[in-house]
C-alpha cells in the first residue's frame, strides 16, 4: 500500500463516519501560543478548542498533520538517521472528537480501521501481530477499566492487552488543564526482529503505531483533578510508521515516500568509480545502503533534513542565528555535514527540494508553486556555510584521536575559531566510535566563551548569517594595543549594505583587512571608530576615504570595520589602506574600561567576594557594571567604594598587561571578565596590588589617566543583580560642569548661597504643602456651603442629589461625598467637579437597601463626558474629558431611575 494511498484511506474512514477532513496547519507553532515553537502533534491546531476557547462548526475532526520535533520537549534531531524510525519531519493521522463520541467510539473507530478487510477500505493488519496498552493507575487516579474492557468487547484477546503506568499511558496538556488515560496500539513485527515481545520493550521488534487520547480529567492549580465536562479524543498515527508496516519494510526510510528523495541524493554523489547510467548507479549505491551503516546514516540524515527544511521554508521559517531560523540552520547544516561526508556535489541541498516535491506533492501541492523561492533560500544557506564546513573539517581530520577520544579543548577550538557547530563534532565521533568530550568543551565555553558569546547578543543581527564565509578568510592582525594608526592594511575582502561579497564599494558596506588598529566590539567594550585613507585609482593625485563608524568581529579574528561617506573614487579588494583610529574617543573608552576593573574590585573588598561580574557596557561617555549582590549599596557603602578607585587613580600607577598561557593566567588568580574571549593564551591586566583580571580589551598605561571615577546611579536590573553606571576622565568633567552649571543657576534664581539650597528647598517644600491643605479646606468648604450647591429631587422613589462643583479631585471629591451622605441618609447622589478646561472627576453614591446600582449608573453616564469609570453597587467613581457634559450626565442618571 502506497504511503499516500495509506493517508487517503485514513482520512476517508473517518469523513465516513462523521468527521470535518482538515487541512494540516504550518509546521509553525500557533502565533498566539509562545509556549509552542513547533507544530509537534495533530492535536496543536485544535488547542484553543479541546480547552473551550474556540468554537467551531463541528464536533468531529480528521487531518495528517505536517510535524516537526527539532527542539525543547519533543527534539528527535539527535536520533535522526541513526535509528529505523525517528524524524524531524513527520506526518500524524489523527481523529478528534470534541465533547462528541468518547472512548467506546474512539477504540471501535481505532480496531476497525487497523484490522478491518482491504477491500472495504481498511487496512487489513494481522490482528494477532497487535499489542494493546491501557492505563494501570497510579497515585489516587484510577486504572482505566473501562479501556480494556472496551478493547476486550472490540476484539482483543485479554492476553494482548498490558497495562502501564503514568509514564506510558496518562497524557496531559500541562501542568493544568485537561488531562486523561491513554491507549496505544502496538505492532510485533515478528521474531527476526531484535528486542522484547511486548509493548514498551527494548529494540525495535514491537513498535506503537496509534495513540489514543482520552481527556476526561481537567487538574487545577493544586494538581486536583475532576471530571472535565466534554470528555474529548485525541488520537495520533504515525504515518511513515504505518507504512513501513504496510509495505513489509524494516526501517521507516524505506518506503514509497522517500524512494525519490534518495534517488535525487544517490545523483548528486559525485564518484567516478560509480556506473555512468542510472539503474545500475542506483543498484550500487543501493548495495552501499545496505552494507554501509555510516553511508547509510547519511543518506537518511539528508532526506529527513531536506523534507523538514523544505516544509520549514515553505511556512516561512529563514535561516538565522535565532529562535526558529536557528533550528532551520541547525538543520540544513548537519545535512550538508554528513553530504560531505558521502561526496554530493557543491550545492547539492537546494536541488533536493524537486525530489520533496515529487514526493509530497500529491497531499501537498502548494510546494510546487513555491519550489523556486524554497530553493534560493536553502541554497544560499548552503553557499554561505560551505567554506566553514570545509575549513572545520579539515581541522577535525587533524585532531589527535589515538586515545579514542575527542578532547573538550579540540572541539572548543572548533567551535570557536571555524564556526564548527557542536553537534556536527558529535556526529562525526559517533560514525567513527570515538568518545566526545562534550562536558569538557561546556566547561571551556563556560569559562571563555560563554560571557562572550552573551556579549554577542548585542551585536547588531546584521552581522549575522551571510558573514559565515568569514571563517574562511585570514584573520586579522589586531595592532589596536601599540598603536592608533596603520600603514599599508590590505583590504582582504569588501560586503554591500546587503551582505553580498563584492570587489569594489562605491557606497556604505563592510571591509576586512588583514591588519589594523580598530579594536572590535567585545567583552562590553564598543568597537572602535575612525577613518580609512587610501589613494585614488582613477589616475589623479587625490586621496580617497571612507569613515569608519565601528568594528566587530562576527568571525573570530576577523575584524569586519563598517564603513559610510565612501568618496567618489571607491575601495577595491586588494587596496593598500591607511586605518585611523579616532585616537581620543579610544583614550575615553580605554579609562572607563580600566575603571571597571577597578570598580570591580572595590566593590569585591567592601560587599565581599561574592561580588561577581555579570555584564557590563564600556564606551567613550560611560560604563555600566552588572554585579551579583543581593542588596541596594548604602550610601556609606558607595562612598568607600568611589574613595578606594579614586585611591588607585591618583596614585597614577602603572598598569601591567602580559600574555601568557590560560591555565597559567587563572592560576595566578585572575579573574575572568564578563564577555571576554579567550583562546589558549590570554591577556592579563593588573594594577598592582589591587586587581588582576583576563581581559582582551584595551587600558589605559597608567591609573593617572583614568581621572575622576564618579558613581552617577545604581539600581537593581533583576533578582540578585545590582547596576551600577560611573563616569570616567573627561566624561566626569563634563559630568561635574553640568552639574556646577544646575547649582549656580539654582543658587541665582533662590537668591541663595549654593550651601544653603537645601534647607531652603526644605522649606520651600513644607510651604507648599501648607499651602495644598488650606487651598484644599477652602475648596471643600465652598464646594459643599451648606448644602447650597445641591440639587435634590424624588425621583421615582429615590431622593437624587446631584451637585456641580469646581477644583476638586480625588480625596477632597470623596471628603465632599461624605458630607453630603451625613445629610442625606437615604439617597442616590451624583457629584461632578470641574478639574480643568478638559478634565472632570465624578463620583455616584447609592444609600444601602436601595435597589439602584452605583456602577451601572456610572457606565450610563460616562457616554456624556466622554468618559469611563465603574465600582461596586454602592459607590463608583470615574472621569471624563467633557465638563460641559455634567447636566446631560445627571439626565441620563435620572432617566436611568425611572426606568427602575
Amino acid at each position: 500500500m502506497k504511503t499516500s494511498e495509506l493517508r487517503q484511506r485514513f482520512l476517508t474512514y473517518f469523513e465516513k463516519n462523521g468527521h470535518r477532513k482538515v487541512a494540516s496547519s504550518s509546521v509553525v507553532g500557533p502565533a498566539d501560543d509562545l509556549t509552542v515553537m513547533w507544530t509537534n502533534s495533530g492535536m496543536i491546531q485544535f488547542k484553543d478548542v479541546f480547552l473551550g476557547k474556540e468554537n467551531r462548526d463541528y464536533t468531529r475532526a480528521t487531518s495528517s498533520q505536517k510535524c516537526l520535533r527539532a527542539g525543547g520537549k519533543h527534539n528527535d534531531l539527535d536520533q535522526v538517521g541513526f535509528t529505523a524510525r525517528h524524524h524531524t519531519f513527520f506526518e500524524m493521522l489523527g481523529n478528534f472528537s470534541f465533547g462528541d463520541y468518547f472512548k467506546a467510539d474512539a477504540i471501535h473507530f481505532a480496531w476497525d480501521l487497523v484490522t478491518g478487510p482491504l477491500d472495504e477500505g481498511k487496512l487489513g493488519i494481522d490482528p494477532s501481530r497487535l499489542w494493546v496498552t491501557v492505563f494501570e493507575g497510579a497515585d489516587g487516579i484510577p486504572a482505566d477499566l473501562e479501556a480494556e474492557e472496551l478493547w476486550r468487547a472490540a476484539g482483543v484477546p485479554p492476553e494482548r492487552i498490558r497495562r502501564y503506568g503514568k509514564k506510558d499511558n496518562f497524557w496531559q496538556m500541562g501542568d493544568t488543564g485537561p488531562c486523561g488515560p491513554c491507549s496505544e496500539i502496538f505492532y510485533d513485527r515478528g521474531e527476526h526482529y531484535p528486542g522484547d515481545a511486548e509493548p514498551n520493550g527494548e529494540g525495535d521488534r514491537v513498535m506503537e503505531i496509534w495513540n489514543l487520547v482520552f481527556m476526561q480529567y481537567v487538574r487545577d492549580a493544586q494538581g486536583n483533578l475532576s471530571p472535565l465536562p466534554k470528555p474529548s479524543i485525541d488520537t495520533g498515527m504515525g504515518l511513515e510508521r504505518t507504512a513501513s508496516i504496510l509495505q513489509g519494510k524494516d526501517s521507516n526510510y524505506e518506503i514509497d515516500l522517500f524512494e525519490p528523495i534518495f534517488e535525487a541524493i544517490w545523483l548528486s554523489i559525485e564518484d567516478p568509480s560509480l556506473p555512468a547510467d542510472a539503474h545500475s548507479r542506483n543498484e550500487v549505491i543501493q548495495g552501499r545502503m545496505n552494507t554501509d551503516r555510516a553511508f547509510r546514516t547519511a543518506c537518511q540524515v539528508i532526506a529527513d533534513h531536506i523534507r523538514a527544511a523544505t516544509f520549514m521554508t515553505y511556512d516561512g521559517v529563514v535561516p538565522s542565528n535565532e529562535g526558529r531560523g536557528y533550528v532551520l540552520r541547525k538543520i540544513v547544516r548537519r545535512a550538508l555535514r554528513f553530504g560531505k561526508r558521502i561526496g554530493t556535489a557543491p550545492e547539492f541541498f537546494g536541488d533536493l527540494v524537486e525530489s520533496v516535491c515529487t514526493a509530497m506533492g500529491d497531499a501537498y501541492p502548494e510546494l510546487n508553486g513555491e519550489k523556486k523561492r524554497i530553493y534560493d533560500s536553502l541554497n544560499r544557506e548552503e553557499r554561505q556555510f560551505s567554506l566553514t564546513l570545509n575549513a572545520g573539517l579539515k581541522q577535525l581530520e587533524s585532531c589527535d584521536v589515538r586515545s579514542g577520544r575527542l578532547s573538550g579543548s579540540d572541539i572548543f577550538k572548533l567551535y570557536d575559531t571555524f564556526g564548527f557547530p557542536a553537534d556536527l563534532v558529535e556526529d562525526w565521533c559517533r560514525e567513527r566510535e570515538l568518545q566526545c568530550d562534550l562536558d569538557g568543551f561546556q566547561t571551556a565555553l563556560a569559562e571563555q566563551k560563554a560571557k562572550g558569546r552573551a556579549g554577542m547578543k548585542s551585536h547588531d543581527q546584521r552581522l549575522s548569517g551571510d558573514f559565515a564565509v568569514l571563517a574562511d578568510l585570514p584573520i586579522t592582525e589586531f595592532l589596536g594595543y601599540e598603536t592608533t594608526k596603520v600603514e599599508g592594511a590590505r583590504v582582504i575582502a569588501l560586503f554591500d549594505r546587503n551582505h553580498n561579497r563584492v570587489q569594489q564599494l562605491t557606497g556604505d558596506g563592510f571591509v576586512l583587512l588583514d591588519k589594523t588598529p580598530f579594536y572590535a566590539e567585545s567583552g562590553g567594550q564598543v568597537g572602535d571608530n575612525g577613518r580609512l585613507h587610501w589613494d585614488s585609482t582613477a589616475g589623479t593625485r587625490n586621496r580617497e576615504s571612507a569613515k569608519v563608524t565601528n568594528c566587530k568581529a562576527p568571525a573570530a579574528k576577523r575584524h569586519i570595520h563598517e564603513i559610510t561617506n565612501v568618496t567618489s573614487g571607491g575601495l577595491r579588494e586588494g587596496t593598500s589602506v591607511l586605518a585611523e583610529v579616532n585616537y581620543k574617543r579610544r583614550a575615553r573608552i580605554q579609562a572607563h574600561h580600566t575603571a571597571t576593573h577597578l570598580l570591580h574590585a572595590a566593590l569585591r573588598e567592601v560587599l565581599g567576594t561574592h561580588v561577581k561580574q555579570a555584564g557590563s557596557v564600556v564606551d567613550a561617555d560611560r560604563l555600566r557594571f552588572d554585579f551579583n549582590h543581593f542588596a541596594p549599596i548604602e550610601p556609606e557603602q558607595m562612598a568607600e567604594i568611589e574613595r578606594l578607585v579614586n585611591a588607585q587613580t591618583l596614585l597614577a600607577k602603572a598598569t601591567h598587561l602580559a600574555e601568557m598561557p590560560i591555565d597559567e593566567a587563572i592560576a595566578t588568580g585572575a579573574m575572568a571578565l564578563f564577555g571576554e574571549k579567550y583562546g589558549d593564551r590570554v591577556r592579563v591586566m593588573s594594577v598592582p596590588g589591587f586587581s588582576v583580571e583576563l581581559c582582551g580589551g584595551t587600558h589605559v598605561a597608567n591609573t593617572g589617566e583614568i581621572g575622576l571615577v564618579k558613581v552617577t546611579s545604581e539600581s537593581a536590573v533583576a533578582s540578585g543583580v545590582r547596576r551600577i553606571e560611573a563616569v570616567a576622565g573627561a566624561a566626569t568633567l563634563e559630568l561635574l560642569q553640568q552639574d556646577e552649571a544646575l547649582i549656580t543657576s539654582l543658587s541665582r534664581h533662590a537668591n541663595a548661597a549654593r550651601e544653603s539650597l537645601g534647607a531652603l528647598l526644605h522649606g520651600k517644600d513644607a510651604h507648599i504643602a501648607q499651602l495644598e491643605r488650606e487651598l484644599k479646606e477652602a475648596k471643600l468648604k465652598a464646594a459643599s456651603g451648606g448644602g447650597s450647591a445641591e440639587k435634590v429631587e424624588q425621583v421615582n422613589n429615590f431622593t437624587v442629589v446631584t451637585a456641580s462643583v469646581d477644583g476638586l479631585e480625588g480625596n477632597a471629591l470623596r471628603e465632599l461625598m461624605d458630607q453630603v451622605r451625613t445629610r442625606h441618609q437615604s439617597a442616590v447622589i451624583a457629584l461632578a467637579s470641574k478639574v480643568a478646561e478638559d478634565k472632570l472627576a465624578m463620583l455616584v453614591s447609592v444609600s444601602s437597601g436601595l435597589t439602584a446600582d452605583a456602577g451601572a449608573l456610572l457606565k450610563l453616564m460616562a457616554p456624556h463626558i466622554d468618559g469611563r469609570g465603574g465600582g461596586k453597587k454602592d459607590l463608583a467613581q470615574g472621569g471624563g474629558t467633557k465638563p460641559g457634559g455634567i447636566p446631560a450626565a445627571f439626565d441620563a442618571l435620572k432617566a436611568a431611575l425611572v426606568a427602575l
